[in-house]
Order: C-alpha cells, then structure tokens, then sequence
C-alpha cells in the first residue's frame, strides 16, 4: 500500500470497495473520497509547491465552453462563440519533484489499477508529452476557472489548499451529450445567464475528487481573500501514446516542452 495513502479508509486493492466506489460514480458522476491523502503527505506537498507560484504559467486567452476555437460562421454572442474567462496558472508534470508523493501515486500500479475498476476502463497511461500528466494549479484572489465541458471522459483531482472563500465548485449535470453530437447550445446559454440552478461539490484538502465532465459544465468560482488555492489534477488516458498537441501545449503551458 502507498504510505501516502489513508489504507484504512480506502483499501485500494479491496475490489468491492473499488465496486461501491464505481456505483456512486456511475450514479452522480462525481465522487468524493473523503481524506485519501495522509496530512503528512498533504502538509509535504503544499511545502513543496506554495512558493512554486511565481514558476506558473498563466493563460491570456480566453476560452468557450468546449474548448474549441470559435467559428466565425457563427455570431458572435451564440453559445459556441461565447468567450469565458479562465486566470488560474499552473506548473506542470516537468516542475514536480521526482521525490513528490504527488509522483508516488500518480506512478503507483495499485492506484492505477483501483482508479481503472471505479472508472470501468482497461487500462489508464501518462500522457506521452513531459508536461500534462501531474499539473499543480493556483488560484489567488480572484483567479477562476469558468464554465466549460471537459475533453476527457473523467478527471481526477485533489484539493491541496482550500482559500479563505470562494474557489466553489459549481456544476450543472449532463447539459449536452458530445458522443452523441449534441451540443445543446440553448443550455448552455441558459447556465452561462445565470438561469440554470447549479449544484456544489464540496469537498477539503486531501480528499480524491473523480468526477465526468464531458457532459457536465462546471466551473471554480472566484477565490476570495488572501490564501491561494491550490490543487492537484491528476491526468491519463485510456489508451497509451496521448500527448496534448503543439498548439493545446502553447495554449496551456506556454510552451511544448
């Protein structure tokens, strides 16, 4: 068992935890698991990335919801085109230490094997590109993440520090179906007005967040006050030799390599 992981509270390699685990995802796409990460785990990597801020990167771009490029064949305020505002920064797979427990896990064949039981997948890889699979994000006051869907079929994340307020994950569940084409574009206008109740997930430092955003928006609202945010995502692919593209490794880490 990975000594950064609470093996008392999640057996890793208990398959009728893993199952019970997989049935509240597939019931509310999302799961929380409470305290995942020891304290001691969790006070070494805050120590390791907090003064790592001035080191990330910062977008300048703004985005749409499906992270795509706009079409100009479309007007300008149509919800394809709508532009959103994400400022988190972040460092990336590259700038975490080879020593992190961020690392031990990440790497760590039973947690890839419990997350491929809860996810009902095959198998899950790195990303073939040195930048994406770990990235550290920021968010000082202010900073946000805004609406979008994910590319992926799942996320992983960690809360490594919670703000004085703000930083709330807000969502609105299955809001389009991209397997099937459909885009749902007056949704989307709906929830980017402000008409569409949304839900929270709550959730602390040290707890694993699993949570499918492909048909999901969501968003982290503005972090208030003067304690940066930080959080961990944890990314993979279902299948091996996925690298991010030269122009998506520009648009989110400045850089290629």
């Amino acid at each position: 068992m990975n000594a950064h992981v609470s093996a008392h509270l999640h057996p890793l390699g208990d398959e009728s935890y893993a199952a019970s685990c997989r049935t509240k995802l597939d019931a509310d796409g999302a799961l929380v698991l409470r305290d995942f990460f020891t304290d001691e785990a969790i006070s070494r990597i805050v120590a390791e990335s907090s003064d790592r801020e001035a080191d990330a990167f910062y977008a300048n771009s703004t985005h749409n919801v499906y992270l795509t490029p706009p079409d100009p064949s479309l007007a300008g305020d149509h919800a394809f085109n709508r532009q959103i505002v994400s400022s988190k920064g972040l460092i990336a797979d590259d700038q975490i230490p080879v020593d992190s427990p961020l690392r031990d896990v990440y790497d760590d064949p039973a947690f890839r094997t419990f997350l491929c039981r809860v996810l009902g997948i095959e198998a899950i890889h790195a990303y073939a590109d040195n930048l994406s699979s770990i990235n550290v994000h920021f968010a000082s006051e202010g900073k946000e993440l805004g609406w979008h869907f994910d590319n992926s079929s799942f996320a992983v994340t960690m809360l490594l520090r919670a703000p004085t307020g703000g930083g709330v994950f807000e969502y609105v569940a299955d809001v389009r179906d991209a397997e099937a084409g459909d885009m749902a574009f007056d949704r989307v206008d709906a929830i980017l007005d402000g008409n569409v109740p949304v839900q929270t997930l709550t959730f602390d430092p040290g707890d694993l967040v699993l949570f499918r955003g492909r048909n999901s928006m969501h968003r982290v609202t503005p972090t208030e006050g003067d304690v940066t945010r930080l959080l961990v995502v944890f990314a993979y692919n279902d299948q091996p030799g996925v690298g991010l593209s030269e122009s998506a490794l520009q648009t989110f880490y400045g850089r290629l390599g």
